[in-house]
């Protein structure tokens, strides 16, 4: 019995081994935030004429007309924001990692970390990113694409960004 099982458990051991080391033995480290540990890959760098700073996406679920619907993930740099911004049908926004800002127009801006789910009405200009000492990584979805997806606006100011 004990060479059976030996020989189920060396091969797992094995496969840990090789998931969590590197080529050169070492723990891997997370580029995406303050985990070890990352759920999507990077993804592609955001145009600048939307973002301020280094925002990545990486798309999850590709609009159809069968669900309308947008998911995918982006991973802010430390001081990375969006433009404001206006989703036709709003915006939900989940934090898997790290200390971010989002702000409604109109209203103080608020701080959202990791496990904070966010909802950003339909047609209210907003904007969204990581605080300055902290990278994060959110989740989006955009639901009833039929009606539009977003229309981005003017650059979200030094002043409004560092604003309490």
């Amino acid at each position: 019995m004990k060479h059976k099982l030996i020989n189920f458990i060396s091969p797992l051991l094995f496969l840990a081994t090789l998931i969590s080391c590197n080529d050169k033995g070492e723990s891997q480290q997370s580029e995406l935030g303050s985990s070890d540990e990352t759920i999507f890959p990077k993804g592609e760098l955001g145009p600048a004429t939307n973002f301020t700073g280094n925002a990545y996406n990486f798309g999850l679920v590709s609009n159809d007309t069968v669900y309308n619907t947008l998911v995918g993930n982006v991973y802010f740099e430390k001081g990375a924001r969006s433009n404001w911004h206006v989703h036709p049908s709003g915006q939900i926004l989940i934090v898997l990692d790290g200390e971010g800002y989002h702000q409604l127009e109109g209203q103080p801006k608020q701080t959202m970390k990791k496990g904070d789910v966010i909802k950003c009405p339909p047609k209210i200009k907003h904007w969204h990113g990581a605080t300055e000492k902290n990278n994060l990584t959110q989740m989006y979805i955009l639901p009833k694409t039929q009606n539009g997806i977003v229309t981005w606006l003017e650059v979200v100011t030094d002043e409004q960004y560092l604003s309490n």
